[in-house]
């Protein structure tokens, strides 16, 4: 008796395996991307005031060359509804104008500190440093901290304290909407969103039960007794995406930690340029591979075998079928593959639609996003065994592991 499906010859058997296991992982992500939009809690509307003696909140602005986008900032955090908090923003070794147009709002506006970093000791990051004199000049019971190209709508401070406090929380950080100004970066969001919300999961961090936990740089809400327990950024002094890691730390030492959306409240700019979401996605892979080397070879390979292997296939899979004996096996072959395309449509679709807000157009380029991102990481580890292998605002890091965590600026 023959079996019910058999195969050719190799080539059809490893095709098909491929299409079996790029189905699951799309199937995967849809559904996980489906999960993160409609079972994450909002920053919600106050219905009932739970706020009575308006608690000082220091907001801590780090900002490097920022000139063009500081002033902005600025205005949105002085225009909160929020009645009692303090504006520490820092001017990080500024080569342009940042450092002025903070020292002006600092004599027009008595909310706004002026804080002048001094040398970065070794082993520190920039921004970590920056948060850090922030801290060390602050007065709140409770820190705000957030990106000097993000924005804030005005009641979003009010809100997120009350949140806080209302559900005994000891941080809360919100998913901010997502801006871009370039082609590759729009069409490459939608993708890398994805990738971020699985290896982020918001539903795991939610989840008092686990240690996952991270924040969201643009904006996150935490006590000055939880901040100073995990370390302050002094803990994650030598750590590239400083938000991520102490997040984590946050949710390890048992505290409680909230992400919900704040897509209507806030907005975060991505990248300014493609060398500048280059650099972002190197400055992603370099901390996974030494903290993670199996995550990032994984992370590595996804975009050719979840964006571009899918049309690679189709191709070879239409030839298979019309030259196969059993039209069943040759249709279904053709079936997941057609499949497999239309899930990663859906799936940048459901980003595109629900956590970007952007023309859903950019969801149909994902063959050039997969092939941006791959040649990206591919690059980032290469590098990773060179000396320098970060830009980031500027500045050049080094990351040398062999006894313990170093890094150097150059």
């Amino acid at each position: 008796m023959e079996p019910f499906y058999h195969y050719n010859d190799a080539v059809s058997l490893t095709i098909f395996i491929l299409q079996i296991s790029t189905l699951f992982w799309l199937v995967y992500f849809v559904i996980d991307s489906i999960r993160s939009i409609t079972k994450v809690p909002k920053l919600l509307p106050v219905t009932r005031m739970l706020i009575f003696d308006f608690p000082l909140v220091s907001i801590i602005l780090p900002a490097r060359n920022e000139g063009k986008y500081i002033e902005k900032c600025l205005k949105s955090l002085l225009s909160q509804d929020y009645p009692n908090c303090e504006i520490i923003a820092i001017n990080d070794s500024s080569s342009d104008k940042t450092g002025e147009i903070i020292k002006k709002y600092s004599i027009n506006h008595s909310k706004v500190i002026y804080v002048e970093t001094p040398p970065i000791p070794p082993g520190w990051t920039g921004k970590n440093w920056a948060c850090y004199q922030g801290y060390l000049k602050s007065r709140g019971n409770l820190f705000l901290f957030t990106d000097a190209d993000s924005t804030i709508s005005s009641s979003t401070l009010l809100l997120a304290v009350n949140q806080l406090l209302s559900e005994k929380l000891d941080s809360l950080t919100a998913i901010p909407k997502t801006l871009a100004n370039d082609f590759w970066t729009k069409v490459t969001l939608p993708i890398l969103w994805t990738f971020s919300v699985v290896r982020f999961s918001v539903i795991k961090a939610n989840n008092p039960g686990t240690r996952n936990g991270f924040f969201y740089g643009s904006f996150f809400i935490i006590t000055r007794l939880a901040y100073e327990m995990v370390g302050t950024h002094k803990s994650v002094r030598d750590e590239i995406a400083e938000d991520a890691e102490l997040g984590r730390k946050v949710k390890e030492q048992g505290y409680r930690l909230r992400v919900v959306h704040g897509e209507k409240y806030i907005q975060a700019l991505w990248s300014r340029n493609p060398l500048d979401l280059w650099h972002s996605l190197v400055r992603i892979m370099i901390p996974l591979y030494h903290h993670q080397k199996k995550k990032a070879f994984m992370l590595m390979v996804a975009p050719f075998i979840l964006l571009i292997l899918p049309l690679i296939i189709l191709p070879s899979v239409i030839i298979i079928a019309g030259h196969e004996k059993d039209i069943f096996e040759g249709l279904t072959m053709l079936f997941l593959a057609i499949a497999s395309i239309l899930l990663i449509v859906t799936n940048n679709i459901l980003q595109s639609r629900y956590v970007l807000f952007q023309n859903l157009i950019y969801s149909l380029a994902f063959p050039l996003s997969g092939t941006f991102m791959l040649i990206a990481f591919v690059s980032s580890l290469v590098k990773s065994k060179q000396r320098h292998v970060i830009s980031w605002r500027d500045r050049t890091y080094s990351i040398r592991r062999e006894s313990n965590n170093n890094i150097t600026t150059g």
